[in-house]
């Protein structure tokens, strides 16, 4: 049993069904972090250099061949923070950098696999909102996730050239204490244990076949 198998209390987590009022039974505070605004940015980077740091095993043999790379983290490292309110106060010009830790795997010379870590950096200019001002701050953070299918090694600097495929989400975020209305504490189901039955299927089966019969039945 669990969550997603057992609906038969109101203290389980799932659908509603029915009036949503039924068993509400108090109002509590709870700590979360409360997103302001959200946005999405989608980019292709094409001969985009990265520098390999940390290869395993180390000293491998030149040249290197790609491949592949994808981020190492589902999160980017957000510095060089800008946010200026603009005049109408519904948006500010949000600009930071952002750095994806992503991990790079190559063959060597001698068709030994590797790997090693490098990152990507990129600089963003948006608007997004943020909430007005307040004894706790907010912070700007970033969802990131990379993919990189393809790359060339450049002999002259023992890097990579890739093109990556990227996906950043953009958080204005605070921890809050927020007021909610509460079902109760959940009720937890026992785990069912996974088993697999060797003789499943088997003992099921009729002793002997079952179906039509070759013989006719005289009228």
């Amino acid at each position: 049993m669990s969550f997603f198998s057992n609906f038969s209390s109101d203290h389980c987590p799932g659908t509603i069904t029915g009036n949503p009022l039924n068993g509400l039974c108090e109002k509590v505070c709870i700590q979360a972090e409360k997103i302001f605004d959200a946005g999405i940015i989608q980019t292709r980077l094409e001969n985009y250099p990265i520098t390999l740091e940390n290869p395993t095993p180390a000293n491998p043999t030149y040249p290197l061949t790609f491949i592949s790379a994808r981020s190492l983290a589902s999160e980017g490292t957000v510095t060089n923070l800008t946010v200026d309110q603009q005049t109408d106060g519904q948006c500010a010009r949000v600009q930071c950098t952002i750095t994806v830790p992503i991990e790079v795997v190559y063959l060597d010379a001698t068709g030994a696999e590797g790997k090693a870590t490098s990152e990507i950096v990129l600089n963003e200019d948006v608007l997004m909102y943020v909430p007005p001002a307040s004894v706790m701050p907010f912070t700007v953070t970033a969802i990131a996730s990379c993919v990189s299918p393809e790359g060339t090694f450049n002999a002259s600097t023992g890097s990579f050239n890739i093109s990556a495929c990227l996906t950043l989400i953009l958080k204005v975020a605070m921890q809050v204490e927020l007021l909610v209305p509460s079902y109760g504490y959940c009720a937890i189901p026992p785990a069912q244990e996974y088993s697999q039955e060797v003789c499943s299927g088997f003992f099921e089966l009729p002793l002997y076949p079952q179906g039509r019969s070759c013989c006719k039945k005289n009228n």
